[in-house]
């Protein structure tokens, strides 16, 4: 399962693998930089990850980019 957000103006995906959930941030040119120093709970649920993001990541809120926003495919 992979998941991708806006994060505060970041394009950043999720990945679960087998029970661990990992975070990566994305270039958009296809190259993906794991991020290790946030720890995502592997019992958080799916729901869960655009509030625990916007509570990591809520310093790089700004007027432009006031939320995290779950990117849904079209």
């Amino acid at each position: 399962m992979e998941i991708e957000f806006n994060v505060f103006g970041k394009k950043m995906v999720v990945q679960r693998n087998s029970e661990e959930w990992r975070l990566f941030l994305d270039s958009g040119t296809g190259v993906r930089t794991r991020v290790t120093d946030i720890v995502i709970p592997n019992d958080l649920s799916e729901g869960e990850l655009v509030t625990f993001l916007d509570d990591m990541y809520h310093e790089h809120a700004s007027e432009k980019y006031p939320e995290v926003v779950e990117v849904k495919e079209q």
